[in-house]
């Protein structure tokens, strides 16, 4: 993400008549609607209650994009949703919302919250002015407050077809600008997690961050070491799987932010080995997304496992150098690191299991046998081990001919494949090192063309 573009770094106040834009003045067609928010839509307006399409899905229509999920405002409370629909379910301390569901597609459906102390019935507020609930319900005017950015504070009207905008968002989506909605440090303070969220938005479609959104980062980024890790954990997945995960790492990282998310990694890439982590992360990414573009199923398991890689392996290396052997040195760095990381991003076992046993299975393939190929292709995680192998070579790790030889076995069949296993029995065990081992000694990767 570049730097901000110059331009007036006003706070962004609600203006007392919102511009409305009728349906010839703007792009956005119920064609490109998902049926299930039009019903949802057209019964509350039936019903007599107020009914927008709003947030992410009215910017991604305005911008030609394919909306992933859409979002509705009302000034129907919860319970009135509920009764509207019998495949409506009620969800959330936080934020209480209605789930309207139809098959595998959810409708989100909120009621307008006004603005609040902390003091409200509904509300609840930390002494630093950090949001922990609130249900304290409002009209459309003060729902724009409890918006984030003025591009997602835009109001599709069911009933005329129109747009209602209270803070300019139309002129900001236009100049591909993103700028909080009010003041910045208060803003942040409500809810510090809306950094991360500026730099995922601004970095997903292209923008330049206001001046005034941009600058309050680096004043408050340590407020984010006091959210819930799982919630972390969540809008890391955002980041890192919505197709520009490598452009969201870059920027994470000039803004400073990468650091309260993964602090050991962090601190990695800034020694002397840390341009071959920033390699095998950049490469990790690029990979996740490629397989978004086109479809492919991902999984965080991965780059979890290239995000900590490095870290785990010069914990490793510590206690190598103390007898241990290298396999029970993987495992017990993958622990210790694990237990350091989920402190600051939960990451479910589900997951963490699947990357521990990437990491094992690194030992394995880097010294492979007529024995230990047999077992490792009967592994569920080969293939995700094999890959991440090859990652790390493309990296620079010195398991070249490792990654080599798996590519050449995979690909090759009968007497080849026997012929490659034969190769290995002719080498002495100890020409191929531990990649630990060869750390300090490892080759320069080809720079760039």
């Amino acid at each position: 993400m570049s730097e901000p573009a110059n331009h007036a770094d006003n706070v962004v106040h609600l203006h007392p008549q919102p511009r409305i834009y009728g349906r010839a003045e703007h792009s956005i067609s119920r064609k490109f609607v998902s049926e299930n928010a039009l019903k949802v839509l057209y019964r509350l307006d039936k019903a007599g209650f107020q009914a927008y399409l709003v947030g992410g899905s009215v910017r991604d229509l305005l911008l030609g994009r394919e909306p992933k999920d859409f979002d509705i405002a009302t000034n129907a409370l919860p319970e009135q949703v509920r009764e509207l629909f019998r495949n409506c379910r009620l969800i959330g301390r936080r934020f209480r919302l209605a789930h309207v569901q139809f098959g595998r597609e959810i409708i989100e459906v909120a009621t307008f919250r006004a603005q609040h102390d902390g003091d409200a019935e509904g509300a609840a507020m930390t002494d630093q002015g950090r949001i922990l609930r609130d249900n304290v319900y409002g009209t459309l005017e003060e729902d724009v407050w409890r918006r984030d950015f003025t591009v997602n504070a835009l109001y599709y009207n069911i009933a005329d077809f129109s747009i209602v905008d209270h803070v300019d968002g139309v002129e900001d989506l236009r100049a591909g600008r993103m700028r909080l909605i009010g003041d910045p440090d208060k803003r942040y303070r409500e809810d510090p997690v809306r950094m991360l969220r500026a730099v995922r938005f601004a970095t997903k479609l292209g923008f330049l961050l206001d001046r005034a959104t941009l600058d309050a980062i680096p004043r408050l980024r340590h407020l984010l070491e006091d959210i819930a890790p799982a919630r972390l954990f969540d809008e890391m997945l955002k980041m890192f799987q919505g197709g520009v995960g490598h452009q969201t790492f870059e920027s994470l990282r000039h803004h400073g932010l990468f650091h309260c998310l993964f602090p050991l990694t962090d601190r990695q890439l800034d020694s002397a080995d840390g341009e071959f982590a920033q390699r095998l992360i950049a490469g990790a990414l690029h990979s996740t997304d490629l397989r978004v573009a086109e479809d492919k199923p991902i999984t965080p398991a991965f780059l979890i496992a290239a995000l900590l890689w490095h870290v785990v392996e010069e914990e490793a290396e510590k206690l190598v150098a103390n007898g241990v052997t290298l396999h029970d040195a993987l495992g017990f760095a993958a622990d210790t690191v694990i237990s350091k990381q989920i402190a600051r991003i939960a990451m479910p076992r589900r997951f963490s299991n699947v990357t521990r046993e990437i990491w094992a299975l690194q030992s394995k393939l880097e010294k492979p046998t007529s024995k230990r190929i047999a077992r490792a292709l009967e592994h569920p995680r080969f293939r995700a081990a094999y890959d991440f192998l090859v990652l790390r070579a493309a990296a620079g790790d010195p398991v070249q001919e490792e990654a080599s030889f798996w590519t050449d076995y995979l690909a090759a069949e009968g007497e080849v494949r026997e012929s490659l296993v034969q190769n290995l029995r002719s080498q002495p065990d100890s020409s191929r090192p531990s990649s630990t081992k060869r750390r300090r000694r490892r080759r320069r990767p080809p720079a760039a063309e």
